[in-house]
């Protein structure tokens, strides 16, 4: 998914295998970037560019004439099973694949109104409605989507506009003479009911909520840093001897305070699983649903109707605003180039798309960079006039000592300020040094495939959208030649990304759509690059909590900061999720360091014991067993020892009995599946330690499944259990133990135990709002389902005896 397909980067591991080893050695040896690159890519042969055109070719992105028909068939299938979203995405790649101002492109719209409308989304159904128009739709179907706009009109409040809409509509009927009766007269029937509706409506009119519009408020930053860009004034730019650039608290910071909130420099939505196709025309016609049929590809906003680029079958957009942007700044060169960016991988497409909006930024500036990369033997960064602390004694848990050393730090302007430009994106350390040689050599004959096949799209497209034509003039000669310095940028970012790409998530419902309890968990949605979020060091456990809206990333603090503090993130390895042994092997192998947090710290002199969601416990005094091969009795009373592998034996056995009761739920075989998990539960509590993550998990699918008959007082005793070991392992003030509090006041909710609801409604409002913000779904449910609990009429107090 980040590096290219499997089959290229084994094709380039053998080339490299291959190679004599003094060429080896002189790949391995570079002093810089550009004699990487150079290196690498003279040994990129014609046979080479075949192979890789052969792989791109399984990835079909251009537009199928027969595909529209397929898709709105296979839409309309749905729709008449009531499946409106299912629909709603097939009719859309209907779209994708219809060209403009025909008459396949007016049908798909207007199909996937009626889905819309269905699915009570009215305004996306009236742009669909007006799309469909401007592309052509045929005169003799219009009766019934005008219809539908007017029913569109009615349910918006706007009575005006739907009274014309409906003398429109009669104006068309009227001048429709040969229209089959029955059609005919259901329509002036639905018509007639339409104006019924019309008159109840006219006093209603459209306002914003209040509670959006405050909810919006509090997702801005108050007030910003002089020193970086996108950070409150809470924030400070420093340097540590250890650790380099970081942010720390210039005051104390309370828990869910907003510390930094930043659009993302470039991301690249990632579109899910898309295997190669096959030979033959049906598999090109795939009727799954994926992120990249769900969300715009540029604002990652989520949506059900997209709309296409004209150019391609792949690239969707929220809107018309999005689709142009899109265009101009980056996907008129990524258009031509087909399957080839699905081959090279995500990170080889992010690197693409930095040097495309690099252009619209101090070009100059940017060409100097590159330049400094070819022609020196180190990278010359413009040094900042204005340096900022170093700070002495390091940072991280403690606060820092007043000794500081003036420094300059790389990323800033000449006037010390840090902002999310192309000056700090170059900055991020691409950590040349670290990586394989094996893994430059692919990243460089990828870049230099990706040049070649740029150029022969017509190396126009990297400069399109410059407004200067003395821009144009002065970067043509120098970069289409040989496109040497386009693709040292291209080695440096894709480097970079390793260590320096954020991954964008999403929180996604899980299980069924008619379930009356929702489960969620969190999605990779796309990768950003992020310049003031790459600021933040990592921590096994750390203070702040990172989220997203879109392609904006919101960061607060998840705990109390006391000033001078550094400011925190993890970086995927949390002390809650992994032991300290899986942590540090992760971010060894893919950042670099080692960690020496206070989490980390803390269990190295633990005596290397398990986490306590991994324990066992004794079978005759339940109290936790210690030791490696041989475990014994931690009770002093107690004799009991047993061996690991005979626990681990029986827990897989374990977890293969509760994944057998799981396809029971899935199946809807309710009470087999309650049968099942009482059984496992049995089994863990005699030998898993009361926070073992599995004994968690069975009260879970207890939880849910007695939710799923209707047996409100079981699901929740079950669910308190599971948030019992959830609080255990992640803390009280967790966004699991936020998740867990939401599932449990939809079960109290729907159970009718009003304050035992309104209290955990509370609860989760508290730790969610310090995660994810005011705005997130969760939180807009919570305060949903607290409204309704409010406004239940008081329950009457019968007689005392």
């Amino acid at each position: 998914m980040d590096l290219p397909v499997d089959e290229w980067k084994s094709y380039i591991l053998q080339k490299w295998s291959l190679l004599p080893t003094a060429v080896q050695l002189t790949i391995a040896t570079a002093e810089t970037l550009s004699d990487v690159f150079l290196l690498s890519s003279s040994l990129l042969q014609p046979e080479d560019e075949m192979f890789l055109k052969s792989l791109s070719r399984g990835y079909f992105v251009g537009k199928d004439p027969g595909a529209p028909l397929f898709y709105r068939e296979e839409g309309n299938k749905k729709f008449q099973e009531k499946d409106y979203t299912g629909a709603a995405v097939l009719y859309s790649k209907g779209v994708s694949h219809s060209r403009p101002h025909t008459e396949d492109i007016a049908l798909c719209y207007a199909n996937r109104s009626a889905a819309l409308f269905h699915l009570g989304q009215f305004e996306a159904c009236l742009e669909d409605i007006s799309r469909a128009q401007l592309h052509g739709y045929p005169e003799r179907l219009l009766p019934k989507m005008l219809l539908r706009k007017a029913e569109c009109l009615v349910a918006l409040g706007r009575p005006q506009e739907a009274s014309q809409t409906i003398t429109d509509l009669e104006s068309n009927l009227t001048s429709q003479a040969s229209l089959a009766l029955s059609p005919f007269q259901t329509l002036q029937r639905n018509l007639h009911h339409l104006k019924m509706k019309v008159q109840d409506k006219e006093a209603v009119t459209e306002t914003l909520p209040a509670v959006l519009a405050s909810a919006l408020e509090n997702m801005d930053l108050r007030e910003e840093s002089e020193q970086v860009s996108s950070a409150s004034s809470s924030v400070s730019l420093g340097t540590d001897p250890s650790k380099g650039r970081c942010l720390v608290a210039t005051k104390d910071v309370l828990p869910g305070e907003l510390l930094v909130k930043e659009d993302a420099f470039v991301s690249v939505l990632i579109p899910g699983e898309v295997p190669p196709l096959p030979h033959g025309l049906g598999s090109r016609w795939d009727t799954r649903i994926s992120n990249g049929d769900l969300y715009c590809h540029r604002c990652l906003k989520r949506t059900l109707a997209t709309v296409p680029c004209d150019g391609c079958s792949y690239a969707k957009y929220c809107s018309l605003e999005c689709l142009q942007q899109a265009w101009e700044l980056y996907h008129s060169a990524e258009c031509p180039l087909g399957g080839l960016l699905f081959t090279l991988g995500i990170f080889c497409h992010v690197a693409l798309r930095l040097t495309l909006v690099a252009r619209f930024q101090d070009f100059d500036k940017v060409i100097r960079k590159l330049c400094d990369e070819i022609n020196s033997r180190a990278v010359c960064v413009p040094e900042s006039k204005h340096p900022v602390k170093t700070l002495s004694n390091g940072l991280g848990e403690h606060e820092t000592s007043g000794s500081a050393v003036e420094t300059p730090v790389p990323g800033c302007d000449v006037n010390g300020k840090y902002e999310n430009n192309y000056n700090a994106v170059f900055n991020l350390l691409p950590h040349t040094e670290n990586h394989s040689p094996e893994h430059k050599f692919l990243c460089a004959l990828s870049v230099s495939a990706l040049c070649k096949q740029l150029q022969a799209a017509g190396f126009q497209a990297l400069t399109a959208g410059l407004k200067s034509s003395k821009l144009k003039a002065a970067v043509a000669p120098d970069l289409c030649p040989d496109l040497h310095i386009w693709g040292v940028a291209l080695l440096r970012h894709m480097l970079q990304l390793q260590c320096n790409a954020q991954a964008i998530t999403t929180i996604q419902q899980t299980g069924s759509k008619e379930g009356i309890v929702t489960s969620s968990q969190q999605v990779r949605l796309a990768t950003g690059v992020f310049p003031v979020v790459s600021l933040l060091n990592h921590s096994c456990s750390p203070n702040t909590s990172v989220s997203f809206v879109g392609t904006v990333a919101t960061v607060r603090a998840s705990q109390h900061i006391r000033q001078g503090q550094e400011i925190l993130h993890c970086y995927g390895p949390h002390a809650s999720r992994l032991g300290i042994a899986a942590r540090q092997q992760k971010l060894r192998s893919q950042y670099f360091f080692d960690c020496s947090c206070p989490a980390c710290q803390t269990e190295a002199h633990a005596a290397a014991a398990a986490p306590r969601w991994e324990a066992f416990c004794c079978s005759s005094c339940r109290a936790l067993l210690q030791g490696e091969d041989v475990l014994s009795c931690s009770s002093g009373s107690c004799t009991e020892a047993v061996r690991r592998d005979h626990l681990a034996a029986r827990l897989r056995d374990l977890q293969r009995q509760t994944g057998l009761a799981r396809e029971l739920l899935r199946s809807g075989e309710l009470e087999k599946a309650i049968q099942q998990l009482s059984g496992c539960q049995r089994d863990a509590e005699s030998f898993l330690w009361a926070e073992h993550s599995v004994l968690g998990e069975i009260e879970d699918d207890l939880a849910y499944a007695y939710a799923a008959l209707g047996d409100w007082q079981k699901s929740a005793a079950h669910l308190q259990k599971s948030l019992t070991v959830v609080e255990a392992r992640h803390g009280p003030s967790s966004v699991e133990m936020g998740r867990e509090l939401f599932k449990l006041a939809q079960i109290l909710f729907n159970g009718f135990e009003v304050p035992e609801a309104l209290s955990t409604i509370q609860k989760a409002e508290m730790v969610l709002a310090m995660h994810c913000g005011p705005c997130s779904d969760e939180i807009q449910e919570l305060q949903q389902m607290k409204s309704c609990l409010l406004d239940l009429p008081p329950v009457p107090v019968g007689p005392s005896a």
